[in-house]
């Protein structure tokens, strides 16, 4: 994959071969963020379950304590108080049938749907528009919940979601490079910290494989993950 100037002169100021630990980490990756916009700072760790196994799938929310520093857009699928509740919190998009038929036509302005559990029914049906981009409503995520407010409320104030892809790889955005040190590492932390404690008991052998960090437009940086609970 061919990069640009800008990543290649970055990959250059640094031992692309060398563990980091965290702080070291995300001091690199705020300090080679060369882009003319706010960069995200992403983590990537590399779990050793099978994601083919059922009871292997990592998927999950976790509230980080900094924040994300961007603007979440949301949608919510909810009708009478809940719908009331979930405009005042802060939803972008809130909505039943009148909604659903929006998102079937083409309109996803929104970066996480929610909905309460008697909308299910009619959420359910757009499946095959919300399923491919991640977007479909799901409790163990907690965005199927009979209290949207309070969900819009925690997904405003940094809560993301994780979840482990096909090849048992997890990407985090824990915040902006424009975040001093300490919040990008409590970050880092908050998610370190839920991976272990979800770690399925089918999982054998090393549980933490790898984790990297990275800017948006910036090379992947190697973190030691020797004080990681990884066995």
């Amino acid at each position: 994959m061919a990069h640009g100037k800008k990543y290649n002169d970055a990959s250059k100021r640094f031992d692309r071969d060398r563990l980091h630990t965290p702080v070291e980490a995300v001091d690199l990756a705020r300090n080679l963020a060369s882009a003319n916009f706010d960069e995200t700072i992403e983590l990537i760790v590399r779990l050793g379950v099978d994601p083919r196994k059922a009871d292997q799938m990592i998927r999950g929310t976790v509230a980080l304590p900094s924040g994300t520093g961007t603007d979440v857009r949301i949608a919510v699928f909810a009708q009478g108080e809940a719908a009331t509740a979930a405009k005042e919190a802060g939803a972008e998009f809130v909505g039943a049938e009148d909604l659903a038929e929006q998102v079937e036509g083409g309109m996803m302005d929104f970066d996480i749907a929610i909905a309460t559990p008697d909308m299910m029914p009619v959420v359910g049906k757009l499946g095959r528009v919300l399923g491919p981009r991640g977007l479909m409503p799901n409790p163990k995520t907690g965005t199927v919940t009979p209290d949207a407010a309070k969900a819009v409320g925690e997904f405003k104030g940094g809560k993301v979601e994780y979840r482990s892809d096909k090849n048992a790889n997890i990407h985090v955005p824990i915040g902006k490079a424009s975040f001093d040190s300490e919040a990008l590492v409590a970050n880092f932390n908050s998610v370190l910290d839920e991976l272990i404690r979800v770690k399925p008991n089918s999982a054998k052998g090393r549980y933490v494989r790898r984790v990297g960090i990275s800017s948006t437009m910036g090379p992947g940086i190697k973190v030691e993950t020797a004080g990681f609970d990884a066995n």
